[in-house]
């Protein structure tokens, strides 16, 4: 199972940015490094656009004005604010923000799946400074940490998508709450093992048809060969198809748990004609 999940996360990722736009049209992304949104000024963020064309083509943009040099698809954070890129094919990308508040809830930079082990961290720019941070929910209080700044998410699931906050105490200063943070959970809903066996069983089927009608004996119909497997047998079935994964732990935080029949069959070899 573990393999089929890093393959569907490969997929995931390979489709993610033409799924940032509107019916999955837009192609042009950014990547972020530190891999965190939204980023902080107090961090030395880059910025990477990514698309369609040369880095020749490239435009940036801060809060929907044209910003820095053309032609650079690299770009070193100065100033918070909402950045942009332009790649001409591609159009422009989703807003990134960068953030110089007091303190800033941040969610990993990739895309996040079911099943996934996901950090959410609360960090001040004074760092180390917060004490009893609180983590919140659709406004609904998760946990309250004296000491600890992250909430772990294991194992995510689709009800964990939404909108978080998270509010602490600043030593010698007051009460301060993040700006929201929204959390997008992609479901996994194709095993690609099971997939790829059912694929290569089909192209079998057809390609021995295929091979018996061209090399069979004149004057005789062709038939199919269809592959068979002889003298093995497995408790739990072939080792190549994952067994059905196991019922989901809740999740968890650190320091705290939450509760959180046909008429007849056709020869397949009737099919050769279609291909």
């Amino acid at each position: 199972m573990a393999g089929d999940t890093g393959m569907a996360r490969k997929v995931v990722l390979l489709l993610w940015a033409q799924t940032l736009g509107l019916a999955g049209t837009q192609t042009t992304w950014i990547i972020v490094e530190p891999p965190w949104m939204p980023a902080v000024l107090w961090d030395r963020v880059t910025l990477t656009c990514q698309g369609l064309g040369t880095t020749s083509a490239t435009t940036w943009y801060k809060d929907g004005r044209r910003w820095g040099q053309q032609g650079h698809d690299r770009l070193t954070v100065t100033e918070n604010g909402t950045y942009e890129c332009n790649r001409t094919g591609s159009g422009l990308s989703p807003p990134m923000r960068v953030l110089d508040d007091w303190l800033v809830l941040q969610v990993p930079a990739r895309p996040l799946l079911e099943g996934d082990t996901v950090t959410l961290r609360c960090r001040d720019q004074w760092n180390k400074l917060i004490t009893w941070v609180s983590f919140y929910h659709e406004e609904k209080q998760l946990v309250e940490l004296r000491n600890g700044t992250e909430l772990i998410l294991f194992p995510l699931k689709l009800q964990h998508g939404g909108h978080y906050r998270c509010r602490g105490w600043l030593k010698d200063r007051q009460w301060v709450v993040s700006a929201p943070v929204t959390v997008t959970v992609h479901a996994v809903a194709v095993n690609v093992g099971r997939t790829l066996l059912f694929l290569l069983l089909l192209l079998a089927v057809f390609g021995g048809c295929h091979c018996w009608h061209h090399h069979g004996s004149p004057g005789r119909k062709g038939q199919c060969w269809t592959p068979q497997i002889v003298g093995t047998e497995w408790a739990d079935g072939p080792p190549w198809v994952s067994p059905s994964p196991a019922p989901p732990r809740d999740p968890q935080v650190t320091n705290a748990e939450l509760s959180g029949p046909n008429e007849g069959q056709r020869d397949p070899c009737d099919y050769d004609d279609m291909l």
